[in-house]
């Protein structure tokens, strides 16, 4: 008996769950693993960088407002992070807007969007929620709100006479964006494409409420 009780003793502890996020730092989270999630992973991070579930802490748009947008959500969450720019072209010009958190701040960084994706696509996958609280009703649509706005900004435009469409190589991304138009009452539609995922809304009023709802005064910093 004391053999089997010292190694039943000897084993190592599971460790116990982090807590979860309070809403305002989870939207935040969840916004900033949506804007990630949107974009190609940097080609010098499958070579010179522990690539992770987010990158290295590395993450590339080609639009300046998604940019602004990551950089403003990162300094509500305490991550320091530097934004370089880099253009190129010639007859067309284009502009690569590079966001790097320094390597101290890599793990903290990455804590945060694990457990903001994590929680927040449990929140707008997993309802409804009976007896639901005050809280988690008025939450839930913000983080669908906090989805759109960030394919919105990040995602490929695939813009049509009848209808506004998210291009996305993330699938559970895609069908957060679905989830989350129910929540804001909007029929959305999921459709595969080559090597990717289309997610398009209706023009006209459908179109109008994702918009509005995503819709944030420009970034201040």
């Amino acid at each position: 008996m004391a053999p089997e009780s010292t190694t039943l003793l000897d084993r190592p502890r599971q460790s116990s769950p982090p807590p979860p996020l309070d809403w305002l730092t989870l939207a935040d989270a969840f916004e900033v693993a949506c804007l990630v999630r949107c974009t190609p992973p940097p080609a010098t991070d499958a070579r010179r960088l522990d690539v992770g579930a987010y990158r290295g802490g590395i993450a590339e748009f080609n639009r300046e407002d998604a940019a602004r947008r990551m950089r403003q959500l990162l300094h509500r969450l305490d991550v320091p992070v530097e934004h370089e720019l880099a253009t190129g072209g010639l007859r067309r010009r284009y502009e690569l807007h590079r966001l790097s958190v320094p390597r101290e701040h890599r793990a903290t960084y990455a804590t945060l969007l694990e457990a903001g994706w994590r929680q927040g696509r449990r929140e707008l996958l997993g309802g409804p929620f009976p007896g639901a609280s005050t809280a988690r009703r008025v939450w839930r649509p913000r983080l669908a709100a906090a989805a759109w706005r960030a394919a919105l900004l990040a995602g490929g435009r695939h813009v049509r006479r009848h209808s506004l469409g998210i291009r996305l190589a993330d699938r559970d991304l895609a069908a957060v964006l679905v989830r989350g138009a129910t929540l804001l009452e909007v029929p959305a539609v999921l459709r595969p494409g080559a090597g990717c995922f289309l997610v398009s809304v209706a023009n006209g009023p459908h179109r109008v409420r994702i918009t509005e709802s995503a819709a944030l005064a420009p970034a201040a910093c």
